[in-house]
């Protein structure tokens, strides 16, 4: 197994499309073939982090916030940035870093948060994107349209909802002339043929459209494959930053508080509103979230949980009137580690997968 391979799968889950413009992710530091037998999954890649790296012969880090963000002027010993990235490359450690995409895909940072405290009639808070469909319809012989159908699902072709394998077929006849220099599957050169055909139509993602044609051409018996391909008005999936969603059960905000605190597995956290009312729609955008009060409060959210609150953004979320839970940078984003660990576990059986027990809360509570 490859780092290569590695990203592709992690990929095809949490693409890179879905990252902002600014950020910097994918494979930060490393070799795209360089041999992967052992993975360290981590909020940062920490000083600490890289010599428990190193210690575990680690080969690849897998981190939430980008290893470099800002351009670096040097790379030496004698800076700590330099002296991390010496230490990787002297060692043979890859660093890759999922972090915005991890964010705003599903089953990433936000929906873990949903799924902890059991939210339902859960819609994305602040759509930064609308996934395009496009339908294509491929003309095949008879005797080979399961096969087509086959390739097109396989590439994630016609999944609609809570259905897959979605198609439709229409039954025609096919007329072509091969030429000269042609290799036809059926007829002769220079010579109209005629042949009992299917057309096949099914909806496709554009992020699965290249793959999805190349997959078809590859089944395909004819060496000249006739297809069309249609851009949609309808869209699919909306993708973007933050959730929102109902509780259960209407509760008051301080046993929400808590129960935050117990399912983020935190010591503390900060809290803006009154304790003892009732609150029942939750919004939530981990990290840094703050931006998104007015957002929140306009879709009718009575608490927003994210970190890293201001003293202007609480006031301001008071006057308001939608209350605040301010689980911290750390505490709200750290279990990307258990998240991932889940996910590369159930993919790769032949690589080891570590959570790290060095990246820890840089505040300490007193």
């Amino acid at each position: 197994m490859y780092v290569k391979d590695v990203i592709k799968i992690f990929e095809n889950k949490y693409p890179k499309s879905l990252a902002y413009n600014w950020d910097n992710i994918g494979l930060i530091i490393g070799d795209q073939m360089s041999k992967v037998e052992k993975i360290l999954v981590t909020l940062e890649a920490t000083q600490a982090v890289i010599d428990e790296a190193v210690e575990n012969k680690v080969d690849l880090i897998i981190t939430h916030h980008p290893f470099i963000f800002k351009g670096l002027k040097k790379i030496n010993t004698s800076i700590t940035k330099g002296n991390d990235i010496y230490k990787l490359i002297k060692n043979n450690i890859s660093v890759y870093s999922a972090h915005t995409n991890f964010d705003i895909a599903y089953d990433g940072l936000n929906d873990e948060i949903v799924k902890r405290l059991d939210l339902k009639d859960v819609l994305v808070l602040d759509t930064t994107y609308d996934q395009k469909l496009y339908k294509i319809a491929v003309y095949t012989p008879v005797s080979h349209q399961d096969c087509i159908r086959k390739a097109m699902a396989d590439m994630g072709c016609g999944n609609i909802g809570k259905y897959s394998d979605c198609s439709f077929t229409f039954n025609g006849v096919g007329r072509f002339k091969p030429l000269n220099d042609s290799k036809p599957y059926v007829g002769v050169q220079n010579e109209i043929e005629i042949v009992e055909e299917v057309k096949i139509e099914s909806i496709c993602k554009e992020s699965n459209l290249k793959q999805a044609i190349n997959n078809i051409i590859k089944a395909h018996p004819y060496e000249e494959v006739a297809y069309d391909i249609y851009e949609l008005k309808n869209t699919g999936k909306k993708y973007g930053l933050g959730r929102i969603g109902k509780l259960k059960n209407t509760m008051k905000f301080e046993e929400l508080s808590e129960n935050v605190k117990k399912y983020l597995n935190i010591k503390s956290l900060r809290a803006t509103g009154n304790l003892k009312e009732d609150v029942n729609k939750v919004a939530i955008v981990s990290g840094s979230g703050s931006e998104f009060i007015i957002k929140a409060h306009s879709m009718g959210a009575d608490v927003l949980i994210t970190g890293d609150v201001k003293y202007h953004d609480a006031q301001n979320a008071l006057e308001l009137g939608i209350k605040l839970i301010d689980a911290g940078h750390f505490g709200s984003e750290n279990i990307f580690s258990d998240i991932v660990l889940q996910y590369l576990q159930k993919e790769f059986d032949s690589i080891e997968i570590l959570k790290s027990k060095s990246n820890i809360d840089p505040f300490i509570t007193i």
